[in-house]
């Protein structure tokens, strides 16, 4: 025990290394501001896979833990896309998947804001050229906000909806 203790004296905290995000290249257009005008004090995320490898949903989970804690922004994931304000898609779109889309996208009330989360929903990442995929988001729904990443880190996706909530000016 006091070879633990003094190992953990020695090398100190390892946790939270990591270097701040970088505020994200213009993921959000003047016009998705526009749209998310309604939405500056809460918005209600509905997250649809459409054939990813779940690293995009395990961070996007990442953000409701303590230590992100995106409901102090006022965020928070909607059970079902009639109470969304917002879709965040991840992954490329599949052959079975794209229909689903299309009807997930259809049930979301106007105005409504998409999110392309992770390279593989804003060009198909790995995932090019796969005889399963039928391209990228943008190919079957209009998107707004495209936050890059394999996978995005929390606090890059933070960076973005809290960009994407901005009042403009």
């Amino acid at each position: 025990m006091f070879r633990i203790i003094k190992k953990s004296l020695r090398i100190g905290v390892v946790t939270g290394r990591y270097q701040k995000a970088e505020k994200p290249e213009l993921p959000v257009t003047p016009e998705a501001q526009d749209k998310a005008s309604p939405f500056k004090r809460s918005l209600a995320i509905r997250e649809v896979d459409t054939g990813s490898c779940n690293a995009c949903e395990m961070e996007m989970s990442a953000l409701l833990n303590p230590v992100y804690d995106a409901d102090r922004f006022g965020i928070h994931i909607a059970a079902s896309p009639r109470h969304a304000d917002a879709l965040v898609v991840t992954g490329p779109v599949t052959v079975n998947m794209e229909r689903a889309l299309k009807d997930v996208y259809r049930q979301t009330p106007d105005p409504k804001i998409v999110i392309a989360l992770g390279d593989c929903a804003i060009n198909c990442g790995i995932f090019k050229g796969s005889y399963a995929v039928t391209g990228p988001v943008e190919r079957h729904i209009p998107v707004d906000v495209r936050i890059p990443g394999c996978p995005p880190r929390p606090a890059e996706i933070l960076a973005a909806l809290s960009e994407l909530r901005k009042p403009k000016g």
